[in-house]
């Protein structure tokens, strides 16, 4: 076990890999890996465009809140939080308080290619993908950059190197 924080939290645009990156690190530190958006959708019953559809993107953003507070609390995990995480500033609380925090860096045309085949995304339902995750970048960026403790770019690298660049900075706690 690296000798680190129990809590490792990935946050990052949807395309980012902190699916993907999140539970091959969780593997590689024998710890337990949540996805926040795939636990929503098991509380719920739903998947997660439903509830978009339901509720709206605020009835969406209260769930992930208290899907967020309880899961932050667990230790030890390897958490993956959705893309608009960090837009609530009591969720960038939650995160920056009670764990390690590892912003995966993606450009835009990566997240593109990426989510090209998606079905799950709503925000990027009836417009140009492109484009609205430029404008998400845009508003959200900032609120990555201030919040975490550790960037690394995701871009053209395979999940394994990127595991490595986290476990190596987590080692160095």
């Amino acid at each position: 076990m690296v000798s680190t924080t129990q809590r490792v939290f990935l946050i990052g645009p949807m395309g980012s890999g902190k699916s993907a990156v999140g539970k091959y690190l969780a593997r590689s530190l024998k710890m337990p890996f949540v996805d926040s958006d795939a636990e929503i959708e098991a509380r719920t019953g739903v998947d997660i465009p439903f509830i978009f559809e339901r509720e709206g993107e605020a009835g969406f953003r209260q769930r992930e809140h208290e899907a967020l507070d309880e899961l932050t609390q667990r230790s030890p995990v390897v958490l993956a939080t959705g893309g608009g995480a960090v837009l609530r500033p009591e969720n960038r609380q939650l995160l920056a308080e009670r764990g390690f925090v590892v912003y995966l860096e993606t450009a835009v045309e990566e997240q593109a290619a990426r989510v090209r085949q998606s079905r799950n995304r709503p925000l990027l339902n009836a417009v140009d993908p492109a484009t609205k995750l430029q404008e998400l970048m845009l508003a959200r960026a900032p609120l990555y950059e201030a919040l975490a403790d550790f960037r690394v770019s995701t871009d053209r690298k395979r999940v394994q190197s990127v595991v490595a660049e986290i476990r190596g900075v987590l080692k160095r706690l």
